[in-house]
C-alpha cells in the first residue's frame, strides 16, 4: 500500500482554485520533487498534506505504517522566525512536541532523539548556541534536525535551499539525499532548484490549473513539458547569476 495517496484532489484557499483533478500517491523511499510556475499550488498542495488547510475536494490517505502527525515539516522561514531567541537544542527538541499527546515534559527519550538528529546534521557542536545567531545554511540544518525528532518515515521540505549559496545549497541537498538513501526516509519536497532538485528526485509532480505530470523523473526529463520547464529554469537561474 501507498504510504500516501491523493485522489481527486482539488485546492485553493479564500474560495480560489488553484490546481484541479490531482491524483499521484508516494511509496516508502520515495524523493518527489514538485515542481511549477508561480502560484500553481506547490505550498498550498504541502499545507493540505499536513492537515493545515483542508482541500476543496478530494482524499488524502495514508499508509504502509504512516500516521499524520509522524510527517515532518521544514516551511519556508520568516524573518520573525530566523531571529527566534532559542538555542539550537531547544528549536530541535521542539520538533517531538507532536509525538508527546498530555505528556507536559520532554523525557530523555526526547532528549536522546534530539542530540540523535543534530549528530545526523553535523551540528551537535551548536548545541548551546542562539538559534538567531547562526548562518541561513545552519538554520537550516537546525529545522532539519527539528523535521527530524517528528519522523523517522516522511520529510515535507517547501524551498529548503531558499537564498542559501551555491556551496551551502549543494551540502544541504546532500544530506537531504542521505536521509532518502541511507534512512530510507520518503522526501516530497518543493523547489525552484530544478538542476539540483532533479539530480536527487525518484518521481516528478508538476503542477499547473490542470496537473501537468506526475511519474518517474526519468519520463519527465523525456517530456515535452519537463524538457521546456527544465530549460526555462535553468536559462533563469543562469540570467540570475549574470545580474548580480
Amino acid at each position: 500500500m501507498a504510504q500516501l495517496q491523493c485522489e481527486n484532489l482539488t485546492l485553493g484557499y479564500e474560495g480560489q482554485t488553484v490546481t484541479r483533478n490531482l491524483n499521484f500517491s508516494v511509496d516508502r523511499g520515495d524523493y518527489l520533487c514538485i515542481v511549477g510556475e508561480n502560484g500553481s499550488g506547490k505550498s498550498t498542495l504541502m499545507k493540505t498534506l499536513l492537515g493545515l488547510r483542508p482541500p476543496m475536494s478530494g482524499t488524502i490517505t495514508t499508509g504502509d505504517g504512516l500516521k499524520q502527525k509522524e510527517i515532518g515539516y521544514l516551511p519556508q522561514q520568516t524573518q520573525v522566525q530566523r531571529d527566534f531567541p532559542a538555542s539550537v537544542r531547544e528549536v530541535v527538541l521542539s520538533g517531538c512536541q507532536g509525538s508527546k499527546g498530555l505528556r507536559p515534559f520532554y523525557t530523555r527519550k526526547d532528549y536522546e532523539k534530539a542530540d540523535r538528529s543534530m549528530e545526523k546534521l553535523g551540528i551537535s557542536q551548536l548545541s548551546r548556541q542562539c538559534y538567531r545567531h547562526l548562518s541561513g545554511g545552519q538554520q537550516q540544518r537546525v529545522l532539519l534536525a527539528r523535521a527530524l525528532c517528528a519522523t523517522e518515515k516522511m520529510l515535507l521540505l517547501d524551498e529548503p535551499v531558499a537564498g542559501l549559496d551555491p556551496v551551502v545549497t549543494a551540502e544541504l541537498y546532500d544530506l537531504i539525499g542521505k536521509l532518502n538513501h541511507e534512512d530510507n526516509i520518503t522526501i516530497i519536497m518543493v523547489s525552484h532548484d530544478i538542476s539540483q532538485a532533479l539530480g536527487q528526485a525518484t518521481h516528478i509532480l508538476h503542477l499547473a490549473s490542470e496537473p501537468l505530470f506526475f511519474g518517474a523523473k526519468e519520463a519527465y526529463l523525456k517530456s515535452s513539458i519537463g524538457q521546456a520547464f527544465a530549460t526555462i529554469m535553468i536559462a533563469g537561474a543562469m540570467g540570475g547569476d549574470l545580474d548580480d
